[in-house]
């Protein structure tokens, strides 16, 4: 039996429903990730027991950031996980169910178990869908252990990274970086550095070519930390192909197949040892199948300020599944968790001002090697928007550990339980209050 005060510590809440039972809530929180799981916790909290409902139909819950560090083999996996029972909040009623339908227009939802759930006000955090089936080849290279193919962005596959460099014995070493949106858009290149650092330290280095291959123009969104960066790969000698699109894998050859997006119509087949695929993301097929609730793409349509659905003012979304201008990180979640508490809080009093705004601030903490970081803090307009009184584009070991020791443990203990809402209160008092 776990003790009551560990984290492996199952809460005791109801995980499951009659089929095609009728229920009704205050709140109903659609997806259990970062966003989804501090915001329940913020409002079961407020409303009591079982006036919160969560749909996600996840076991286990991940601290994605750390993936990275993962396949780097910096950290294992089972460091990065833990079971969902232990991170919900034990005051709302879980259904470990997903939704399948969404009727805005009457309040409602409906699960892939025939469930029917009532609501009078909706959080969409449902996050984005990894659609690896989308570039040929790539699952298949994915499910052969010595194919050389491996991703991060799974915990599925995060393991095959570390296991692919670790095999590694010459040839080129490829990252890719797929057509926005992306979420966590740091993590393709990071690899690219970890993996430069992993073959130097067992000696291989000098039989890679290291190369990160990027759909986008540039390396990196904010001129301030990209000019870094690009400093950092000279350095590294990762050689870094901008305008590249993966299109098709071909793990029996092991090449892979690049659109040249600065020359189109040209296409370039690459021969690799090993191939890091950030696969192409989207929104999950239910809210993509809503077009009441979301945008052209497919994502929830809110507004950038109040993180209230333009149409429907029961309906707040927070994370990955919006259409904010912003970067998709854990970070922007803290950030917008702030502001939707309030502004959710408004509206269930009555008020039709929503008295917060969010200001697009996001974070990337860039890992260079197994002991270095950039620690990359901007907002809507791509300006530098620094916690710490110091340059952040310069490398260093405190911002390494400030990723890969302290931020884990935020995440579990303050984030998750709805308690930590971004650093803009401590950048404020490291700047004597002259920032944002």
């Amino acid at each position: 039996m776990f003790k009551r005060n560990s984290w492996l510590a199952v809460k005791r809440f109801s995980t499951t429903a009659q089929k095609n039972e009728k229920i009704s809530c205050k709140l109903l929180v659609v997806g259990g990730g970062s966003g989804g799981c501090s915001m329940a916790a913020k409002f079961s909290k407020k409303l009591g027991k079982n006036k919160v409902v969560i749909v996600e139909p996840a076991a286990m819950h991940y601290y994605q950031p750390l993936f990275t560090l993962v396949g780097g083999g910096l950290k294992s996996l089972a460091q990065a996980g833990r079971p969902m029972a232990s991170v919900l909040p034990r005051e709302a009623r879980w259904l470990q169910d997903e939704v399948a339908e969404f009727s805005p227009a009457h309040n409602q939802v409906r699960t892939r178990e025939g469930h029917v759930v009532d609501y009078e006000y909706m959080i969409v955090a449902t996050g984005v869908k990894l659609n690896y089936d989308q570039i040929p080849g790539l699952l298949e290279g994915l499910s052969r252990p010595d194919s050389g193919v491996c991703s991060n962005y799974s915990p599925k596959y995060v393991d095959l990274t570390r296991k692919s460099l670790e095999a590694f014995i010459e040839g080129n070493v490829i990252c890719t970086f797929p057509k926005p949106p992306v979420k966590c858009p740091g993590a393709p290149q990071k690899i690219a550095y970890l993996a430069d650092d992993f073959l130097r330290k067992r000696g291989k280095r000098q039989s890679a070519e290291v190369m990160y291959n990027t759909a986008l123009p540039m390396l990196f969104g904010v001129k301030k930390y990209a000019d870094a960066l690009w400093q950092v790969a000279r350095r590294k000698g990762v050689r870094v192909n901008v305008g590249r699109n993966l299109l098709e894998v071909k793990p029996d050859r092991r090449t892979a197949v690049f659109e040249d997006l600065t020359r189109p119509g040209t296409t370039e087949e690459v021969e690799y040892a090993v191939l890091h695929v950030t696969p192409p993301q989207g929104p999950v097929g239910a809210l993509r199948g809503c077009a009441e609730l979301t945008d052209t793409a497919g994502f929830l349509d809110v507004h950038r300020e109040t993180l209230q659905h333009a149409r429907f003012p029961s309906v707040f979304g927070i994370g990955d599944c919006t259409n904010l201008a912003c970067s998709k990180t854990a970070a922007a979640v803290a950030a917008q968790s702030g502001v939707l508490r309030r502004n959710l809080e408004a509206a269930m009093g009555g008020s039709s001002v929503l008295p917060a705004r969010y200001d697009g601030y996001a974070s990337c903490p860039l890992v260079t090697g197994a002991n270095k970081c950039i620690l990359a803090e901007f907002d809507y307009d791509m300006r530098p928007l620094e916690t710490f009184p110091v340059n952040q584009a310069v490398e260093r070991t405190s911002m390494y550990l400030l990723k890969a020791h302290v931020l884990p443990h935020q995440y579990w203990l303050a984030m998750l339980s709805g308690y930590w809402e971004g650093p803009k209160t401590i950048r404020k008092l490291l700047h004597l209050g002259l920032s944002r």
